[in-house]
């Protein structure tokens, strides 16, 4: 183990000359100093040149509201679509989160694991890849990523539509998305712990062929500081902001 203390910056530069040395490093801090403040190291320590290494966060991007916006991460998934072949797994359970820790290690890529504080009340079959179908239902789809899947099926409980559960959101579950809406209404739902949206553009591109509506929903809104509630109706039409509850309250209420 090597401390390198409150040095973001060092810690990635650290991991990608322990890469390019031959090892296999894990680095290891706040998902806000482990992406976000550091990411210049993130782009040309590991990205530009071409090595792997595993980021593991400490808690998820909006799980220490009283830590204020400085340890908060909506943007961490979303700045790394913008290098390539950067894999990122997102548990919903402890267990899930031992399974894709250990596929990680196991590898050569960069991956980036959010931790959270959040979790589900069971671990699903996580594999490292593709999306799972939990409930089907042909009036439209349900992406609930990592510790959204409880929420989501209960926000969904009566309602004939497809729950497709991510713990792994990049590579996206493509093909996993494009069989839920074969056949069926191409309404999709996207709802992740994270930025709202940063998963929309990867739904439209797996979904070209397809004609299709898709909407995002978010576990935060990062402008207040802490955890909001979501409503919306069904197809997806739009969604609304509903009133702040507090951080250890479920806070998607889903769809009505």
């Amino acid at each position: 183990m090597i401390n390198v203390g409150i040095r973001e910056q060092p810690l990635i530069g650290a991991g990608g000359g322990l890469t390019l040395a031959g090892m296999r490093p894990l680095m290891h801090t706040f998902a806000s100093f482990l992406v976000e403040r550091p990411f210049e190291q993130v782009k040309l320590k590991l990205g530009h040149q071409g090595v792997g290494g595993v980021l593991v966060s400490a808690g998820a991007s909006y799980d220490w509201p009283a830590g204020g916006f400085t340890h908060m991460a909506p943007g961490d998934v979303t700045l790394l679509d913008t290098l390539d072949g950067c894999t990122v797994h997102v548990p919903g359970h402890p267990d899930e989160a031992e399974t894709l820790l250990r596929h990680a290690v196991a590898g050569d890529d960069r991956v980036y694991l959010q931790l959270s504080l959040q979790a589900n009340k069971r671990a699903q079959p996580v594999t490292g890849a593709g999306f799972l179908t939990v409930r089907e239902g042909p009036s439209g789809v349900v992406v609930a990523v990592g510790p959204m899947l409880d929420d989501g099926l209960a926000a969904t409980e009566g309602l004939d539509v497809t729950v497709l559960y991510a713990a792994t959101v990049r590579p996206f579950g493509d093909k996993a998305l494009r069989a839920a809406v074969r056949g069926g209404t191409a309404n999709v739902v996207i709802v992740e712990p994270y930025l709202a949206g940063t998963s929309t553009a990867a739904a439209n591109v797996a979904l070209t062929a397809v004609p299709h509506r898709c909407s995002a929903s978010a576990w935060a809104d990062a402008s207040c500081g802490g955890t909001d509630t979501w409503t919306s109706t069904w197809p997806p039409t739009a969604w609304t902001r509903g009133r702040s509850v507090p951080a250890s309250t479920l806070p998607w209420t889903g769809l009505a």
